[in-house]
């Protein structure tokens, strides 16, 4: 994301929530049941069982927008992957680009202008031909001035416009060299102007109108309950449906989500976000039960503004308390690992930052004493995801321990955000985030949490301290640099930075759990991001 593009505090929100940290209430109050056909349920309805149907559990909520160019909903974003192309599309696991709705991938991807031309015989759901001009429609939205959206962030600060060449053909002209926009362009979704473009037509996206060019179309939609696919016949692209119809059931709660895939009479092949005190049943159930590790982590939030947390020494101190170890047995069962970087160790950016915080609680004290902090009282606003909640023990244990008397205050984590949205006054939050499904690269994660406009900044009340200056200025010079070796090491050096004043800090990185029955589905990869992707998989045979 640019320096000089705030991330507004819906959309944050939003990622939040559907990458694990907010699990109520949002701020889009859109209504969605004009797009809802029928009664609302969790039964396996348009996609039940066979080898030709998918019923699949997503463990978060399919009533937020639809709208691919702003939503951040895990629900939504794994669906449009499967209703949606963008020019490029990416890997769900590896994040390489390929050709989508382009018939190639540009060879040079350090040349500042990209020629994409349109595959041929491409149709809309509605029967409609994809033209230049949805893609035009797309990127004017996306580009304009002010416009407020999710998308904006991730592609404008790199892509200055979008041109027609020819009936087939548009040219992408950038700002300055930046290969990492090849895969972003896969959160640019190309949609319908003459479905989209019409009076209502973004308010229809976002309440869950969707109408896309890719594999599946979407059949029937019914806010917190199912949303239904079926095979789009006319589709001739490179990921070919290889179900007839699929039913993805939103059930956020743990319970009935873990007994939906389970027993001998499930009524589901697969289901994401599988708690992990479930995994041992579900293995043992015969399920092939895999977890995928990545950006999803739980972090810590100090409030500079209010003493002694604008002292580094004492935000130090917190991190060098805890025990992580313990955290990762007693909470996370296991299921994680400490955080040695703002970024985890599977990143391609990754090295290990020059601060680590390894569990030292008489450091800890030192670094009190050194700030001269007596008496500390801290009272951790914690949202309520539950595998947050499991290791919230172990963080007050360890700030006990070192003489820091702390009160744990776990809320729905939409009232924790809401109130810091507020600038309400607080002392340290604990939450989680998963900037993964957008992707990977060390520049999108680093800007979705560091900037001079940025939204989390903004809760932090550090953006004007002159480390933060001197830090947006390294990090902008890096998203500039064309080298990408210089690129890489420039990025881990302001890293450093980011370690050592530990405003905003990951703790642990964790495992996210997929389950799902080899005798009945094959080919599914666990991803390190809520949601699924099921462009490869297939029925099982026999």
């Amino acid at each position: 994301m640019s320096d000089a593009t705030p991330q507004p505090a819906l959309h944050r929100r939003s990622l939040l929530k559907y990458t694990g940290a907010l699990s109520a209430a949002t701020a889009l109050t859109t209504s969605l049941s004009a797009c809802s056909a029928g009664p609302e349920s969790t039964n396996d309805t348009g996609g039940g069982g066979g080898s030709d149907s998918l019923t699949a559990v997503i463990g978060y909520g399919n009533d937020q927008s639809w709208d691919p160019t702003r939503t951040a909903s895990a629900f939504t974003m794994a669906a449009n992957h499967h209703i949606y192309e963008g020019l490029l599309d990416t890997d769900p696991i590896t994040r390489e680009p390929y050709a989508a709705l382009a018939t190639e991938v540009p060879t040079d991807l350090k040349a500042t202008t990209w020629r994409f031309t349109l595959r041929s015989g491409a149709r809309w759901h509605d029967g409609r031909p994809v033209t230049v001009d949805d893609v035009l429609f797309t990127f004017d939205r996306i580009l304009r001035p002010g416009t407020a959206l999710l998308a904006t962030g991730f592609i404008e600060p790199w892509l200055k416009e979008v041109r027609k060449v020819d009936d087939r053909t548009v040219e992408l002209v950038l700002r300055f060299p930046f290969p990492e926009g090849a895969p972003r362009l896969t959160l640019a979704k190309i949609m319908p102007k003459h479905v989209f473009g019409r009076p209502g037509g973004w308010e229809a996206a976002d309440g869950g109108k969707a109408v896309g060019s890719g594999p599946y179309r979407q059949t029937a939609h019914h806010p917190k309950s199912n949303t239904t696919f079926a095979a789009f016949e006319d589709y001739n692209g490179p990921r070919r449906p290889l179900f007839k119809t699929m039913n993805w059931l939103s059930i956020v709660d743990a319970a009935p989500r873990v007994a939906k895939i389970s027993g001998a009479n499930a009524g589901a092949q697969i289901a994401d976000n599988i708690p992990y005190a479930n995994i041992r049943q579900l293995e043992k159930g015969g399920l092939t039960v895999r977890g995928g590790a990545g950006m999803n982590h739980l972090f810590l939030l100090f409030n500079t503004a209010r003493e002694p947390f604008g002292d580094v020494r004492v935000r130090q101190a917190l991190f060098y308390a805890i025990d992580t170890q313990k955290l990762i047995q007693a909470g996370l069962r296991g299921h994680g690992k400490a955080a040695s970087s703002f970024l985890d160790t599977g990143n391609p950016s990754y090295r290990e930052a020059a601060t680590v915080y390894r569990h030292d609680p008489a450091r800890a004290r030192k670094l009190l004493d050194e700030a001269g902090v007596k008496d500390l009282s801290v009272n951790l606003l914690a949202g309520n995801v539950s595998w947050i909640v499991d290791c919230l023990p172990t963080i007050k244990a360890s700030w006990d321990a070192i003489g820091v008397r702390t009160t744990l205050t776990p809320q729905e984590t939409s009232a924790v955000f809401s109130k810091l949205d507020q600038r309400k006054d607080f002392q340290v939050v604990a939450s989680a985030s998963n900037p993964n499904q957008f992707g990977i690269d060390a520049d999108l994660i680093m800007h979705y949490n560091y900037g001079p406009q940025n939204t989390w900044m903004g809760y932090a009340r550090w953006q004007d301290d002159p480390t933060a200056r001197h830090l947006f200025t390294l990090m902008d010079r890096a998203t500039r640099e064309p080298d990408p070796e210089r690129k890489k090491r420039m990025t881990q050096d302001y890293i450093d930075i980011v370690a050592e004043n530990a405003v905003i800090y990951p703790v642990v990185h964790t495992e996210l759990i997929t389950a799902w029955d080899p005798r009945r589905i094959t080919g599914v990869r666990a991803q390190p991001y809520p949601g699924v992707n099921l462009l490869k998989a297939e029925p099982a045979k026999g």
